[in-house]
């Protein structure tokens, strides 16, 4: 999303619309659908967006990273568009996170792990509203971006790692398809 004079509406955010088709968005919500899609848990909390992880995954039970299935060849042209998209080789996007928000799910305020990098998403059914917060002295600094179905969006720099965001619980269901790269340790 660009403002009137063509900068981001937040320094490290990109987004594009229409990323992938509308054939190719039914397609990606089936093939989510039959995956093995479980409640998020996220210490003690049962989250009510359904989830799986492919390549790597974050156990929040335990606060550490572990192993998942590999990325499926379904997912694969949609991982390389998504790293032609935010500019970075295809191999560095490690994790593939699929979500099902069904009504009454969003996601609260939060920034991604630290042992992530770039965060991309794709955008499946339902337009969201994705909300950003710093905080500041007397309160915070708040953005909000439109997420669009079929579009995709690139989180690095202070989009990733000053600002927290959050999805407003919605009313009909939204998926998504998020690809994280690991941060660099230099």
């Amino acid at each position: 999303m660009l403002d009137l004079f063509d900068a981001p509406a937040l320094p490290g955010l990109t987004t594009r619309h229409d990323l992938i088709s509308l054939t190719e968005e039914r397609m990606l919500i089936d093939r989510i659908d039959a995956t093995d899609l479980a409640p998020c848990r996220f210490q003690g909390w049962t989250g009510k967006r359904l989830t799986t992880s492919f390549g790597w995954s974050y156990d929040f039970e335990i606060g550490r990273p572990k192993d998942a299935p590999p990325i499926p060849d379904w997912l694969r042209p949609f991982r390389d568009r998504a790293a032609s998209f935010a500019g970075l080789d295809t191999d560095a996007l490690i994790q593939a996170l699929l979500i099902r928000y069904d009504p009454g799910a969003g996601i609260g305020w939060h920034r991604d792990r630290p042992i992530y990098g770039h965060v991309l998403g794709i955008s499946l059914g339902e337009p969201a509203v994705m909300r950003f917060r710093k905080r500041r002295a007397d309160g915070f600094d708040r953005v909000s971006v439109p997420l669009d179905p079929r579009g995709g969006y690139h989180m690095t720099g202070p989009a990733r790692h000053d600002w927290e965001h959050s999805i407003a619980p919605l009313t009909r269901p939204r998926w998504s398809i998020t690809f994280r790269s690991l941060a660099d340790r230099s």
